[in-house]
């Protein structure tokens, strides 16, 4: 199993300056290889150092120290290859806690992209089918499955667009440029009490979306949200939102099927 090597930061506070410095940046490894020793800029450390248990605080030749426990899933799906965009984890778990999907659950997720999404959901699913029709992105989906050893995620090279073959599904999610379109296909695929969420970077493709609901008598808009995620940076005193953040992500709309 992968390892997690952390090195903790070390902060000190300078009263001739009135300031805290940094005196040691807190450092995280991932290792795949446990069968050889492991370098950094910290120094080597040893192959039978990297078998001790969770943690264990190991030692490089340098004499700095580290903590090693084994990588969990978010570890390893932190490590998937990416496409340019990929849903960020607060919209997912979003997503996750507003429909209440768990070990029964059935979901359909069209455009996979990376896979991203649908890797997280088979998390919790029973089952995760997930449509796309680039080749390339499908490649990247394969082998981010296999890394992640994900065994109920099924992947269709077949576009949404041409319809959902699966029935009874307790969640559909969309990550395309015309989620409108798949409105039909959706409510003919969801179970009574079923989810239909949408998630598009810009608000017109939100309200062409929400916009073609009205026509479908078995669905209802429950809401259209954006998530802000703002990293604070705390050192002593100084306490502030760091400078550079990325705010905006895209819209997530919610709809159930009665």
């Amino acid at each position: 199993m992968p390892k997690i090597l952390i090195r903790k930061g070390k902060k000190q506070y300078f009263e001739d300056i009135d300031r805290e410095v940094t005196l040691a940046k807190q450092r995280t490894f991932y290792i795949s290889d446990l069968s050889k020793d492991f370098s950094t800029d910290q120094g080597i450390i040893k192959k039978t150092d990297l078998e001790k248990k969770d943690g264990s605080v190991i030692k490089t030749n340098k004499d700095k120290e580290f903590n090693i426990f084994t990588a969990n899933f978010i570890d390893e799906y932190r490590r998937i290859k990416r496409l340019p965009q990929i849903i960020p984890l607060k919209d997912i778990g979003f997503i996750i806690s507003q429909t209440g999907i768990g070990k029964d659950s059935i979901i359909v997720d069209g455009g996979t992209g990376s896979g991203a999404l649908s890797i997280f959901l088979a998390r919790f699913a029973k089952t995760v089918t997930t449509y796309e029709i680039n080749k390339e992105h499908i490649a990247i989906v394969q082998e981010n499955i296999k890394d992640l050893k994900i065994k109920n995620l099924k992947l269709k090279n077949k576009s949404l667009y041409d319809g959902i073959d699966e029935k009874n599904v307790d969640l559909v999610t969309l990550d395309i440029p015309e989620p409108w379109l798949v409105v039909s296909h959706a409510e003919k695929a969801l179970k009574p009490g079923g989810f239909l969420v949408s998630y598009s970077p810009t608000i017109t493709q939100t309200a062409d979306f929400v916009n073609a609901l009205p026509e479908h008598k078995n669905l209802v808009h429950i809401k259209t949200i954006e998530l802000m995620e703002r990293e604070w940076q705390v050192e002593g005193r100084k306490v502030r939102p760091k400078s550079k953040q990325i705010i905006h992500s895209g819209f997530l709309s919610f709809v159930r099927r009665i």
